[in-house]
């Protein structure tokens, strides 16, 4: 069985950091997602889909991200239900991101080209990679490819192949 999901999308809000009873840090935001199709008006439509981080990754999605800001979220979808005051059983649709990478930096002025610095953080497992900086450790690398056009020097010992 699988339950994996992938999503990019721009945060509604600022994340709202809390902690449980023993000390767990836990954020919630929500992500609007463009549907990949238009209305019969020809306006976008979105979906606006809640994600849940803990930890360490929830206290980095507090401090870096805000509203507005351009992320991809990896995780899995989490139904949870509870009853209401009014005696109701309520239904919850969520999802539990183990991996969330910052598409923007704070100063990029939400680009919709999504350039710029990103990060990444996954609860201790990182996917490293890409052409962007990745968030280590916490400190932020700048973009290696973030030159104004000139070349790069490249040693042959640096070459994998």
């Amino acid at each position: 069985m699988l339950n994996r999901v992938i999503l990019i999308g721009r945060l509604t809000r600022d994340p709202e950091l809390r902690y449980t009873p023993a000390g767990v840090a836990v954020t919630q935001f929500t992500l609007a997602v463009d549907r990949p199709f238009s209305s019969n008006q020809g306006q976008r439509e979105a979906d606006f889909i809640p994600v849940v981080t803990w930890r360490q990754l929830a206290e980095t999605c507090a401090n870096y991200l805000r509203k507005g800001r351009l992320a991809a979220v990896e995780g899995r979808i989490q139904v949870r239900n509870y009853d209401n005051n009014e005696g109701r059983r309520v239904y919850v649709t969520e999802v539990i991101a183990d991996n969330v990478r910052f598409l923007e930096s704070p100063n990029s002025g939400n680009r919709e080209d999504g350039s710029g610095m990103g990060s990444n953080s996954g609860g201790g497992s990182s996917s490293g990679g890409g052409n962007r900086g990745s968030y280590g450790g916490g400190r932020e690398q700048q973009d290696p490819f973030q030159d104004d056009g000139r070349p790069i020097d490249i040693s042959d010992d640096d070459l994998p192949f």
